[in-house]
């Protein structure tokens, strides 16, 4: 959110106080009160005011008198449990500074789930052959879902766990995903984007990028729809000190036969039209950027080969489940799908 119109000036009025807060369009009528040189000194609110008020102060005395010096601020994004703190304490504005108090970005925890210290990559570059002819002059990431295109829906999920660089890999129809997406300041993010000259897969392109800005990454397909919770993918990352976290999806296996089971050739047990339950590859994963290494460059190499030679080299890939819906928009049945469930939930 904009900075300028949360903050003000300590040496402002009362009544300057309640002007601003009257037209205050975040749900938090809250401004950050600051010296002349940005730094923060505290918060004020309607409710400080009026506290102030019933103590005594009257309209005509120094801010000083009504502003709350206890208030939360971050330096940075590393510590995601802390939007979890403020959430619990009602906070609903969260200011980061740097070294010197200053405010850098606002953030509006009413539209944040969480504040993750990832980088985000999609993959959107591929043809969509199996969508056509839907796809014969439209990408496949810019069709439409609800009133959202696909990859819109996907990065409007990331922005809600707190994520702000965001790499888009293009190659078939670039032109029309990067003028349709643009930088993201529009959305308060910056995108990139990395044009692959030939396919290079589903984990390739990561070669081309030379910098990210945190040490873990999320990587995702573009035509997915999914309402994935990245702070538990994050977590479990975290928590079990894996090297990649995979999202799963159940999958079952209905077998209409009875099935023996066998010890040599003999029958020890027979079952009934057994179901056979697994958990299947989500297209969403998250790394450290350390197994980056692992990447060749300007090579085909996709995601299903990174984690086969992480597991060989002895690191730690776990899964993650996700509990929510997962499409894999790849044929007109999912699409079609994908747009019947957009009709029943607010994204």
């Amino acid at each position: 959110m904009k900075i300028s119109s949360n903050i003000i000036n300590y040496k402002s009025s009362v009544k300057e106080v309640l002007e601003r807060i009257e037209i205050i369009k975040s749900s938090s009528k809250s401004l950050f009160v600051v010296n002349d040189n940005l730094q923060i000194q505290g918060t004020v609110t309607d409710g400080d005011i009026r506290r102030g008020f019933i103590a005594g102060h009257t309209i005509d005395d120094e801010l000083e008198k009504f502003i709350n010096k206890d208030f939360i601020s971050i330096r940075n994004i590393d510590s995601p449990k802390i939007i979890n703190e403020a959430k619990k304490k009602g906070i609903k504005l969260l200011p980061m500074v740097d070294e010197d108090n200053k405010i850098k970005k606002i953030y509006d925890l009413s539209k944040l789930k969480a504040l993750l210290p990832v980088d985000a990559v999609i993959m959107a570059g591929g043809r969509g052959k199996r969508l056509r002819p839907l796809t014969d002059n439209i990408p496949k990431p810019l069709l439409p879902l609800g009133n959202k295109s696909i990859i819109e829906h996907n990065i409007n999920r990331l922005i809600s766990f707190g994520v702000e660089n965001i790499y888009i890999t293009v190659n078939y129809l670039a032109n029309q995903i990067i003028e349709t997406l643009g930088d993201g300041s529009s959305r308060g993010i910056n995108i990139q984007y990395v044009k692959e000259d030939t396919p290079l897969g589903t984990a390739g392109a990561l070669s081309l990028i030379k910098k990210f800005k945190h040490k873990y990454v999320i990587l995702m397909n573009s035509d997915l729809f999914t309402d994935i919770n990245f702070y538990d993918l994050y977590d479990e990352l975290i928590s079990k000190n894996a090297d990649i976290a995979v999202s799963s999806i159940p999958y079952s296996i209905d077998i209409p036969f009875a099935v023996f089971k066998k010890r040599n050739s003999n029958i020890i047990d027979i079952q009934e039209k057994p179901q056979l339950n697994y958990y299947a590859n989500a297209g969403i994963y998250l790394f450290n950027i350390k197994i980056l290494e692992f990447i060749p460059e300007n090579i085909k190499y996709d995601a299903t080969d990174l984690i086969s030679d992480v597991i060989k080299s002895g690191k730690k890939v776990i899964d993650s489940p996700i509990t929510g819906y997962w499409i894999d928009i790849g044929r007109h049945e999912e699409y079609n799908k994908a747009k019947e469930i957009v009709k029943h939930i607010t994204k």
